[in-house]
C-alpha cells in the first residue's frame, strides 16, 4: 500500500488559459432506494466504488434520521477542501498547522427571495498556536483558493441533462 502524503504545493500554481481544466473528474449516482425518493431513502455510489452508502432524511425534517443526508455530505466536503487549502497555504509560507481543525455546518432552510430552499454555511476553524494576524490571511487566503467556498459564493456551472431512453 502506497504511504499518505499531503499533495505538492505546486497545487497552489495559478492556471493561464482560456477554458476550464479540469484536473480530476468523479461520477456519483443517485436512486431512489426504498421510497424512490433520493434524498429520504437513496443510495449513492461512486463510479469507483469507493462511496457506497444509503441517505435518510434527518428526524428534524420529519425523517426517521440515522444515516447520512446530503448537508453532511456537503459539509465534509466543505471542511476537507478547506482545511487541505488551508495546509497548502500554511506549507508554501513555512508555517506549522498541528492540531488544525475546520468545523462547517450547514444549514437547511427556506429562502426568503423565492420561498423555496437554500444552504446556509458556516465554517469556523481552529489553528492552535498560530498567531492571530496570521491565521487570518491563512483564512482569508484559503477562502480564494478553496473552490467549495469560490462556488458557495460565487456559483458553479451546472449542467443539467436528461438522459433520454
Amino acid at each position: 500500500m502506497r504511504e499518505l502524503s499531503a499533495p505538492p504545493i505546486s497545487m497552489l500554481d495559478k492556471y493561464v488559459g482560456e477554458d476550464f481544466k479540469p484536473l480530476y473528474t468523479t461520477s456519483v449516482n443517485v436512486t431512489g432506494g426504498l421510497t424512490e425518493h433520493g434524498r429520504a431513502s437513496g443510495k449513492v455510489r461512486s463510479e469507483d466504488g469507493a462511496l457506497d452508502i444509503e441517505l435518510r432524511l434527518p428526524k428534524a425534517l420529519g425523517g426517521p434520521g440515522g444515516g447520512i443526508n446530503p448537508e453532511q455530505l456537503f459539509a465534509a466536503a466543505l471542511a476537507a477542501c478547506f482545511h487541505g487549502a488551508l495546509t497548502l497555504l500554511a506549507t508554501k509560507s513555512d508555517i506549522k498547522l498541528e492540531g488544525c481543525s475546520v468545523n462547517t455546518s450547514i444549514a437547511f432552510g427556506r429562502d426568503p427571495v423565492d420561498g423555496l430552499y437554500m444552504l446556509v454555511a458556516e465554517v469556523s476553524i481552529d489553528m492552535p498556536g498560530v498567531p492571530v494576524a496570521i491565521a487570518e490571511e491563512l483564512v482569508r487566503n484559503a477562502e480564494r483558493v478553496c473552490p467549495y467556498t469560490k462556488m458557495a459564493r460565487h456559483g458553479i456551472i451546472c449542467i443539467v441533462a436528461l438522459v433520454k431512453p
